[in-house]
């Protein structure tokens, strides 16, 4: 048993926690929170700073922590994706080897669950001895051709069933963009999330060329498309941000995490709030400034209510995979966000994401959240000396 006390205690549920004392057990699990003068004073560890849970990333591309620093940054959407694709002949090795630095990464920088992006089987290894959950989406694109939809569905149920729900682990067919799937793929996948709890990614409204195409079917991603072979002449536009199509045809009944949304606006954001319950938004403002050079205006979700995120996207697009640098970087360019909301967005709003409350996101008896220590004092600043320490 340990008794781990700092300056501050942040629940997540509740008010911090002056000289507040977490007690775990060699689990992890929470035994109870307290005051210092409940305790011997020789009993506890003592740190300076403030004790929070460990932080969820609700997005990254795990499989593709070998490209790092091999795409430019300020290309935008467009260009990066097509660098992305056509990058090739990389020796497994090599691969491998990344994805377990960049596991081992974001266990050293607090993080404790993942939602994971998977096109292939190469982080299955890797997810079944780690120490961090994850929730693996396997992220499916027919590039709008319904006539390859199901041949495309059954390449992608080859990865989910590979995928191994372990150790905690979780997974689910999902959709790549509302731009790259079809409405015959929607539906099948649809038909294989009938399982109760289950949680949706979908990349959302990144680039401002994404909304282009629906609405008025202009902007880069036609010629995209013709340069991979795939022309938009059946494609018609509806007149609507690309949130819209993706809201017709997913299923309102699952938890619904759209990710990036850097160019989502008030009407989109009722529009899905309107739609479900259920749906959550993930920010990976790291990401959107190496590829786009600009972020989501934070303000339209908080003044909306939304259920905020934090994820890092992958070492392709990011620079390192730390919820707390996402933290700064949103802290730090829009610093209207209060630490405390910050928190929340990094802790237990990630943990209902991906359907892990009951155990991650928040400090509570009977939880096993891990706890991070951070170096900062009762002005709760995040600065670029802002650091994490992993205690549990």
């Amino acid at each position: 048993m340990r008794k781990i006390t700092a300056d501050i205690v942040f629940p997540v549920v509740s008010e911090p926690i002056e000289k507040g004392v977490v007690v775990v057990n060699d689990k992890g699990e929470v035994l109870a929170i307290e005051n210092r003068d409940a305790h011997d004073p020789a009993s506890l560890e003592v740190h300076r700073g403030v004790i929070v849970p460990g932080f969820i990333n609700t997005h990254c591309h795990l499989e593709l922590s070998h490209m790092k620093g091999r795409v430019d940054t300020g290309t935008g959407l467009l260009p990066f994706l097509q660098k992305v694709v056509r990058f090739r002949d990389i020796p497994m090795e090599e691969i491998l080897d990344a994805i377990e630095k960049a596991d081992l990464e974001m266990y050293e920088n607090g993080i404790v669950a993942v939602g994971d992006i998977s096109n292939k089987l190469d982080t299955r290894s890797q997810k079944d001895k780690s120490a961090i959950r994850y929730y693996t989406f396997v992220e499916m694109f027919d590039f709008m051709q319904e006539e390859n939809a199901q041949k495309t569905f059954d390449m992608y149920k080859e990865v989910y069933d590979g995928q191994a729900g372990i150790n905690g682990n979780r997974k689910s067919c999902v959709p790549h963009a509302p731009y790259t799937v079809s409405s015959r793929l929607f539906r099948l996948i649809n038909e294989a999330n009938r399982e109760d709890g289950i949680t949706i990614s979908i990349h959302n409204q990144e680039t401002e060329h994404e909304d282009d195409l629906f609405l008025h079917k202009a902007g880069g991603f036609v010629d995209f498309y013709e340069s991979f072979g795939f022309p938009l002449s059946h494609f018609k536009a509806t007149g609507k941000t690309s949130i819209h199509y993706a809201l017709q045809h997913m299923d309102p009944g699952c938890r619904t995490l759209f990710v990036h949304n850097t160019m989502t606006g008030p009407e989109d954001i009722r529009a899905a709030q309107a739609w479900s319950d259920k749906v959550y938004w993930a920010t990976c403002a790291n990401a959107n400034l190496y590829i786009e050079n600009r972020m989501p205006n934070y303000q339209y979700f908080i003044d909306e209510g939304a259920r905020m995120t934090i994820g890092t996207d992958s070492l392709t697009s990011n620079w390192q995979l730390s919820i707390l640098e996402e933290m700064k970087t949103i802290s730090h360019l829009q610093s209207y966000v209060p630490f405390e909301t910050l928190l929340r967005w990094a802790t237990l709003n990630g943990a209902e994401a991906l359907g892990f409350e009951a155990e991650l996101g928040s400090i509570e008896v009977g939880k096993k959240p891990g706890l991070n220590l951070l170096n900062l004092d009762e002005a709760l600043k995040l600065s670029r000396e802002t650091t994490v320490k992993r205690l549990v």
